[in-house]
C-alpha cells in the first residue's frame, strides 16, 4: 500500500508565499515523475508543475517565475514553493506520483494521489 501525504496549505494574502510538501510511503521500489495539480471550484483539475526522477521540471504558464517544484529522492518527497501568490491560485492542490511499488513477486507501476490541501489567497 502506498500513501501520499500532503501538508503546507493554508490562507495567505496576495503576494505572500506558501510551501507545499508531499511525502510518499509504503512498499516503494522507485518513483518516476512527481507533480502538483490543482482544482479550483467549478474547474477541471490542472497540472501546475512536474519534476522527473532526474530533476527536469515543467510548469504551467500561469505559475512560471513564481512557483518552484523540487524533490528529495532520499525522502520520497516533492515540494512546491509558491511565491507572489494571486487570488486566482486559490484551489485544492493535489500531489501526484508515478510509483513502482509492491513485493518482489507482485510489483506494478501506477499513479498515486494525495488527499489534497486547500490553498486560499485573499485579495
Amino acid at each position: 500500500q502506498v500513501q501520499l501525504v500532503e501538508s503546507g496549505g493554508g490562507l495567505v494574502q496576495a503576494g505572500g508565499s506558501l510551501r507545499l510538501s508531499c511525502a510518499a510511503s509504503g512498499r516503494i521500489f522507485s518513483i518516476n515523475a512527481m507533480g502538483w495539480y490543482r482544482q479550483a471550484p467549478g474547474k477541471q483539475r490542472e497540472l501546475v508543475a512536474a519534476i522527473t526522477s532526474g530533476g527536469s521540471t515543467n510548469y504551467t504558464d500561469s505559475v512560471k517565475g513564481r512557483f518552484t517544484i523540487s524533490r528529495d529522492n532520499a525522502k520520497n518527497a516533492v515540494y512546491l514553493q509558491m511565491n507572489s501568490l494571486k487570488p486566482e491560485d486559490t484551489a485544492v492542490y493535489y500531489c501526484n506520483a508515478n510509483i513502482r511499488a509492491g513485493s518482489i513477486l507482485a510489483r506494478s507501476t501506477r499513479d498515486y494521489w494525495g488527499q489534497g490541501t486547500q490553498v486560499t489567497v485573499s485579495s
